[in-house]
């Protein structure tokens, strides 16, 4: 059984007259707005799962019996981005939406029940529909009948306490007892996105499986794990997407790495050195993650994307893999003919110690690094900046 802790609302109803203290009436106002935050996010969390599964379950469907199915082929996903245009609904979601309805035939029931009550005419379908929606499997991908309901877990329980990022996690396992059992410790352990994403990662289902004692294995990792909050599903990209928010509309204005940004920014700009600004939290797809580059501009004197990330904090080695793994992706996936390779700055930063690197790492042509470090800003220049910025 799935046991999982929950803040009571601690909501009332005050009646005329009541007297309460200035303590309980800030404590009033905190409760409720945390329950109906919770609420809503949960209620967004939710419709996106749906959707995500009936874009699927569309998919599949028209594949299996479209009437122009075999115009489109192997492009039907292509095709789809062209025709919709819908920024979030691209060919790495459908992707991920087709797989999400072939693993989860359970979900059904429960978006049927959905769709059915809905007061939206435009919204709900005819009970004909529905029950297809019921009863609709493609037998080469679902589970067999026999072991089906063992290893699904309840859709409702599954739906309220698992994100479509959670869900986007587990998705690629094909066999249904491991996905099974990341649910339930997800479910149970409360774990953000990324702690899922590690203890898939690390193996713990196998490792479990090889341990004598694999409940003691599980508590001793629990001190450790990284759980989820609020500001975790209000800041998932799903749910930007979903809402038609970008990353920056929901930024906390106190947050310093932020106001880092803008200023180095505008820094750069200013330095007149052949910077052409073309993206801020730059989003990049890679393996089906999402990633987020702080500042990307085109130098038009070295004719090359230049990459930058600043951090809050002392270096640490992954920072320059991060925006190595950048560099790389735009010399892979973004670069043109005539353009040179990308070049990445990262700049770290904190009130003891300060640092610029530039991610020359893997150019061989020591001619083209030092044309490269003579047109971009000196070392020196970024470093009073960091220094300004952080005084």
């Amino acid at each position: 059984m799935i046991t999982r802790t929950k803040p009571k609302a601690n909501l009332t109803w005050i009646n005329k007259g009541d007297v309460f203290s200035f303590e309980n009436l800030s404590l009033l106002i905190t409760n409720t707005h945390n329950n109906f935050q919770q609420n809503a996010v949960k209620a967004i969390n939710k419709h996106i799962t749906y959707r995500n599964w009936l874009v699927g379950y569309y998919i599949v469907e028209f594949e299996q019996s479209g009437k122009d199915r075999a115009k489109y082929g192997t492009n039907l996903l292509q095709s789809l981005e062209q025709k919709i245009d819908i920024k979030g609904l691209n060919v790495t979601l459908f992707t991920v939406c087709r797989k999400f309805y072939l693993h989860y035939p359970q979900i059904s029931t429960t978006v049927s029940r959905l769709l059915q009550s809905s007061e939206n005419d435009n919204f709900a379908i005819s009970s004909t529909a529905s029950q297809k929606l019921q009863t609709t499997k493609n037998e080469e991908f679902t589970i067999p009948s026999t072991v089906s309901q063992k290893f699904q877990l309840d859709p409702e329980k599954l739906l309220s306490n698992l994100s479509f990022s959670h869900i986007k996690e587990i998705i690629p396992i094909d066999d249904p007892l491991k996905r099974l059992f990341y649910e339930i410790e997800g479910i149970k352990c409360n774990w953000s996105v990324r702690e899922l994403r590690r203890q898939i990662s690390t193996l713990l289902y196998e490792r479990c499986g090889m341990s004598l004692k694999p409940e003691q294995l599980i508590e001793n990792l629990k001190n450790n794990f990284e759980q989820t909050n609020i500001n975790d599903f209000i800041k998932q990209p799903f749910t930007f997407e979903f809402l038609g928010l970008k990353a920056k509309d929901v930024i906390e204005e106190s947050d310093i790495e932020t106001a880092l940004v803008d200023h180095l920014q505008e820094f750069l700009l200013e330095l007149g050195l052949g910077f052409c600004f073309e993206a801020r939290q730059k989003r990049i797809i890679i393996d089906d993650e999402y990633y987020f580059a702080d500042l990307v501009f085109y130098h038009r004197i070295l004719h090359c994307h230049v990459i930058v990330e600043l951090k809050n904090d002392e270096f640490k080695p992954e920072y320059i893999s991060q925006l190595n793994t950048y560099v790389a992706y735009y010399k892979s996936e973004v670069m043109q003919k005539r353009d040179n390779l990308p070049v990445g700055i990262l700049l770290c930063t904190n009130k003891r110690k300060k640092l610029v690197e530039y991610a020359t790492a893997g150019m061989d042509n020591t001619l083209f690094v030092s044309k490269y470090l003579l047109q971009l800003p000196k070392k020196k220049e970024l470093e009073r900046f960091i220094l300004s910025e952080i005084q």
